[in-house]
């Protein structure tokens, strides 16, 4: 399905659901666009109007310069997620997304704005962020970590002529994931903080995920689904369900 663009130009939306009630704006996995969410959009229609960002360096955005930190994607998303901010919002972010989506949160604090809630999935606590140091390897071996974590395409990594599309945006965004450090300078968040994990990713213990509570003084919430880092592949059904009924909740 061709998506249709969002009022701002980072963001793209799957699903005609513009008159949903409440809005959840979604953020990429490491290596990941905006098409990941596709099948969330779908799960979610018509009661929530499902939008993702999309990074630069990737697909429609393939010809503009990668960023390689969180700040500087979580800077760069502002604007657009303030520009459709015109009812109530939530952020869900996957992996290195998650990240982004809680940074892109405490920012829209700063401008007075407050989420109905926040939803992060597939990634440590801010205080127990570990130290790889994948970013650093060989094309093949960096090609080679995301086979084996199961987001893409086995038979897609191939051809030498997508390895050559996808690997500025990887390299960037596993730079992006693995530097990151929360700086702690901020009180925690008061919004609903919803963390959702596969029981066997060997990139998030379950502990890493419950340490997620640290960062709110409202409602918490652990969800475990069974399968590895990707685990909404084969999820994504149970997965909308849960996001849908704490959006109606909040």
């Amino acid at each position: 399905m061709t998506a249709v663009a969002a009022p701002l130009g980072s963001l793209r939306r799957f699903r005609p659901t513009i008159e949903a009630p409440v809005r959840l704006v979604c953020f990429p996995h490491a290596g990941g666009a905006a098409t990941a969410y596709l099948p969330l959009a779908r799960a979610l229609a018509p009661e929530v109007d499902t939008l993702a960002m999309q990074y630069p360096g990737r697909q429609d955005r393939r010809h503009e310069p990668c960023l390689e930190s969180v700040d500087a994607l979580a800077d760069a998303a502002l604007e657009a997620v303030l520009g459709v901010a015109d009812r109530p919002i939530a952020l869900f972010g996957h992996s290195m997304g998650a990240s982004v989506a809680f940074e892109v949160t405490h920012r829209l604090r700063r401008e007075g704005l407050t989420p109905t809630a926040l939803f992060v999935s597939g990634r440590t606590a801010p205080s127990c962020m570990r130290t790889d140091r994948v970013h650093l390897r060989g094309d093949d071996a960096l090609l080679a970590e995301i086979a084996e974590l199961g987001g893409t395409d086995r038979a897609l990594l191939e051809s030498a002529e997508i390895r050559r599309m996808v690997l500025p945006a990887l390299r960037a965004d596993y730079r992006a994931a693995e530097s990151y450090r929360w700086s702690g300078g901020e009180p925690p968040l008061t919004i609903p903080l919803h963390v959702h994990v596969g029981d066997r990713d060997p990139k998030v213990r379950v502990d890493e995920a419950r340490a997620w509570r640290a960062q709110t003084d409202g409602r918490f919430t652990l969800t475990t689904y069974p399968g590895g880092h990707f685990y909404l592949a084969g999820q994504i059904g149970a997965l909308g369900a849960a996001v849908a009924a704490k959006l109606v909740a909040a």
